[in-house]
């Protein structure tokens, strides 16, 4: 029987609605986008260990690793034009996501997801294929192009689609997509790596073409947002759709405003200028923040690099890899989870304990391999119990961002943007997101050489940082309805000095403090 979803309590809203068997394959069927993003983060990383693919692209690095037989297992890998392969997607993902803005505000969600999955599968092609360096940075821009899109579109799909009270499990569907991606990329690059002849690196970058086929072939499919539609004049078809999402005939109360925050995003004409009014600041600073803090927390660090990361702590090129398939597997594991309590605990309890774990384990991490590693990189011999309390402390890491900041970092902005600011507020998110993904990307190999065990420090310190912030500065989304969410900045301890009633005629909801300031964790 379907779940029946209401708001709770002296919020001034009731929008009936199911947890229909048509809104859930639609909503799963959208978060396979993050296959793209999931399978690319987890294929760059593991290739870039594989020693045919190193000496064919970038032979430098190979004498470095192999025929130099260097003593400093944190500079090995420290090339430029190395991380340039990994970090050129990002680039390339937020120019993308710019225009993607447009596209999806213009056209409709739905249209932006098929530019996505077209671009990503050019760029897979491409790479499946290259003869040169200069094919491989073009397929990874290509590949950039596809994953602007898809990021850009796929979490506002999901907030909008989705009944209100199962808005968060079912936008984890997204992060759960990309943590899949990544864990496929991960087991595909260990066998590919046994593949006598040295070309098993083609089939994990070319194999990029089926997740790019299934986000092509499911935005064909897929019904447009009711949101969107009325954003774009097609309103009684809006109102039909909205029906058959919530499994109900009853939807008046939430069409109605529907209908008018669509009318009061038409009274924008600048979207992007209208970002920098007042009454935005919050939302401003969380499409900002939210995607700077989750990249430094070091994740993708971890993730992009894991096989490399392991190789430098004495693993062999297998066990590398196996490595990468274990955090991995626990990185989908602890999503689940995240999809199973985000609309329970809520969103500040995940984001809170998941910072406190991280925390301690990137502090532990940095005392292992300072301890074995210590500042001239030479460990000798490594005991195998040292390999596995490392691997341990870096899988309870995953699993901590895996369960909050990994799917919140996607799942908060897209849900707390009105919609006259929307598109513009997501693009801005997304953007953020891919610059420090780039950023951290193209640097992290030669802050591993001079900041050696000092790098998770670096990251710990932003993970105290960010939590200190979400303690303090970030309010309960949890069972708001997406139209109504402004209501939560106004009753916010600071940020209602930015809102005024008058900003948002439109609801009338009200709801109490408890939860929105810092007393509440």
């Amino acid at each position: 029987m379907p779940a029946v979803g209401r708001i709770g309590p002296g919020t001034g809203k009731e929008y009936p609605g199911n947890l229909t068997p048509y809104v859930l394959v639609t909503c799963i069927v959208a978060a396979m986008g993050g296959l793209i993003f999931g399978y690319d983060i987890g294929i760059s990383g593991g290739v870039t260990t594989m020693t045919p693919f190193l000496q064919k692209f970038f032979p430098s690095v190979w004498r470095k690793k192999e025929a130099d037989k260097t003593k400093n297992q944190y500079c090995q890998y420290d090339s430029q034009t190395l991380t340039m392969f990994t970090s050129s997607l990002y680039l390339a993902a937020l120019l993308a996501s710019l225009v993607a803005s447009t596209v999806t505000r213009n056209l409709g969600r739905k249209l932006s997801m098929l530019f996505g999955g077209l671009l990503f599968f050019a760029g897979a092609l491409i790479n499946g294929f290259a003869k040169a360096v200069w094919m491989l940075i073009v397929g990874r821009i290509l590949l950039g192009f596809g994953v602007g899109f898809a990021n850009q579109s796929v979490p506002l799909y999901l907030s909008e689609m989705a009944p209100y009270r199962y808005r968060g499990a079912l936008n984890i569907g997204f992060q759960l997509s990309i943590t899949v991606g990544i864990l496929i990329a991960n087991v595909l690059n260990y066998f590919f790596n046994k593949i006598e002849g040295g070309w098993g690196w083609r089939l994990s970058l070319g194999g990029a073409m089926v997740p790019a086929l299934i986000i092509t072939v499911g935005s064909l499919i897929l019904p447009d947002t009711p949101n969107s539609m009325i954003e774009r004049g097609q309103t009684e078809e809006a109102k039909a759709k909205l029906k058959r999402i919530r499994g109900v005939d009853d939807v008046d109360e939430e069409f109605r405003d529907l209908v008018a925050a669509s009318d009061a995003s038409k009274l924008v004409e600048h979207p992007w200028g209208n970002l920098l009014q007042r009454k935005y600041r919050p939302h401003l600073t969380m499409a900002i923040l939210i995607p700077f803090f989750q990249q430094l927390t070091g994740i993708n660090v971890i993730m992009f690099y894991a096989p490399v990361l392991f190789n430098t702590i004495g693993f062999k090129d297998d066990a590398a890899l196996m490595s990468a398939v274990i955090t991995g597997a626990v990185n989908v594991g602890a999503t689940l989870v995240s999809i199973y309590g985000v609309d329970k605990w809520g969103r500040r309890f995940l984001f809170l304990e998941g910072g406190v774990q991280m925390l301690i384990c990137q502090a532990v991490v940095a005392a292992c391999i300072g301890a074995r590693f210590g500042t001239n990189g030479d460990p000798g011999d490594l005991p195998k119990w040292y390999a596995v309390v490392v691997v341990l402390f870096i899988c309870i890491y995953v699993a901590g961002f895996a369960w909050s900041w990994g799917p919140l970092g996607w799942l908060v902005p897209s849900e707390i943007f009105p919609l006259e600011i929307r598109s513009a507020a997501q693009s801005i998110n997304v953007s953020v997101n891919m610059l420090f993904t780039f950023a951290v990307a193209q640097v992290f190999l030669t802050m591993l050489c001079h900041l050696k065990f000092g790098l998770f420090l670096f990251f710990a310190f932003f993970v105290l940082i960010m939590s200190i912030f979400v303690y303090f500065f970030l309010p309960e989304t949890k069972g708001i309805p997406i139209e109504e969410m402004n209501r939560v900045w106004k009753t916010h301890w600071y940020w209602s000095r930015f809102v005024e009633d008058l900003d948002y005629p439109n609801g009338g909801m009200e709801m109490s403090k408890g939860g929105q300031g810092p007393k509440n964790v």
